[in-house]
């Protein structure tokens, strides 16, 4: 039997619900000294992390603490909504086993030059496991500071209860053929007991595991007997295709790699400089193989890249004619979570006519692209300074939900990931 949470976990709920559902980015929370975070299938390093709900799958998290002697830390779980609010269940209606946990896979860095703790944690395991689909929330927290969160994450687990089948469409909205995607999305019921086909089914749809492009809560557009649809006479899953993601390469720091222009040992620290970037806002698309705006740790010279792998100093230069107006631009990728503040934030510089960063990173292989966000805005601007492209190859993430007015929870009744190189 399960306690009653904790006041302290209390805490971090009401900190990471104090948001509304339209802000929805704002769940995933990372301490400055939280870095590298991946979460996924291990072995699997360009999954999501998404699991079916009684089967063997695991999902693995996978982080460092800079600075830091490796120590205690906890961690507990939330269930939500659809719209990523609490659920109003019990937590022994939706885990299994203890509700707090500590991890106790770290390992101190080995000879590097930036010191860290690197953790490891497995879920389900031994100690915890889910009784319901849904979206959750993993929180890490200090088991001395427990009020205070170090890491938020999303994920799902899904019951595989519908079937999900998806065509990709050029879209037929004027402006938007050349430039967006369209996926066409048709879900069989099977036996969930639909009264309303209308409203208790909804989609959620990502791109490339981005929440800042996701679709939100999407009403189907027909249906008919255990069957609806989300066709593309709606603009409901109309998506911009932007660009393949920019790369470079630092699995080793003893010589330059691709898109590496040098590489500097100073003040105890190195420091790689990236070749110049261009605006691609005007040109014409370019098939680029890439990681979908994913990253991977990894060392050339180790096979223990988790521990063996240093932080360099990553310098980032977008050379354009003159400075955006009206908002900001940012470094994103999968590397930070596809947020924007100041640790990714770039500067104009007016002498060099180009926008410049510097951020930290660890050792592997890295997409990226440039993000303009308008002020009062959490979303990427369209185009700028990227192009946009029906022809790009991305993911998509496409999340069933059933809710029944008799149960106090949204059901995750399917999660598939398609690409879309099959576009028609």
């Amino acid at each position: 039997m399960l306690k009653v949470l904790s006041l302290s976990v209390i805490l971090i709920l009401s900190g990471l619900f104090s948001s509304s559902a339209q802000d929805i980015q704002t769940v995933d929370h990372a301490a400055r000294e939280v870095k590298s975070v991946w979460f996924g299938k291990e072995g699997w390093r360009l999954s999501y992390p998404v699991i079916q709900l009684y089967t063997p799958e695991q999902i693995t998290l996978n982080f460092d603490l800079l600075d830091s002697d490796a120590g205690s830390l906890s961690y507990t779980f939330i269930h939500c909504d659809r719209d990523w609010n609490r659920s109003d269940i019990f937590t022994s209606d939706y885990l299994e086993g203890m509700e707090e946990n500590r991890i106790y896979d770290y390992t101190p860095s080995f000879n590097t030059l930036v010191s860290y703790s690197h953790y490891t944690l497995s879920i389900p395991n031994e100690d915890i496991n889910f009784k319901i689909s849904g979206n959750y929330i993993i929180v890490v927290y200090d088991s001395s500071e427990p009020g205070t969160p170090l890491l938020t994450r999303r994920f799902f687990v899904h019951e595989k209860s519908t079937a999900t089948s998806v065509v990709f469409r050029r879209p037929m909205k004027p402006g938007t053929v050349d430039t967006h995607q369209q996926p066409e999305v048709t879900v069989a019921t099977g036996k969930l007991p639909v009264t309303d086909l209308y409203r208790q089914v909804t989609l959620t749809i990502l791109q490339n595991g981005r929440w800042d492009r996701a679709r939100y809560n999407l009403l189907p557009d027909f249906v008919s007997s255990a069957k609806i649809e989300f066709n593309a006479l709606s603009d409901k899953t109309l998506m911009p295709g932007g660009n393949e993601f920019r790369y470079f390469d630092i699995k080793t720091i003893r010589q330059t790699r691709q898109n590496v222009r040098a590489i500097e040992y100073l003040q105890g620290r190195y420091h790689v400089y990236l070749i110049p970037s261009a605006d691609r806002e005007f040109r014409q698309y370019f098939l680029d193989d890439d990681l979908n705006g994913q990253y991977w740790i990894a060392m050339e010279e180790s096979k223990e890249p988790g521990t063996d792998a240093d932080y360099v100093y990553v310098y980032f230069t977008l050379p354009v004619q003159r400075e955006a107006q009206g908002g900001s631009v940012y470094v994103a990728g999968a590397f930070n979570g596809w947020r924007y503040g100041p640790d990714n934030m770039m500067t104009y510089n007016p002498g060099r006519g180009c926008y410049e960063a510097t951020i930290l990173l660890k050792q592997g292989w890295y997409n990226y692209e440039f993000a303009f966000i308008p002020d009062r805005s959490r979303q990427p601007e369209g185009s700028l300074f990227e192009g946009s492209h029906y022809q790009t190859e991305n993911d998509y993430l496409i999340l069933t939900y059933f809710r029944n007015p008799q149960q106090r929870y949204d059901r995750l009744t399917d999660a598939v990931v398609v690409n879309s190189r099959g576009l028609l």
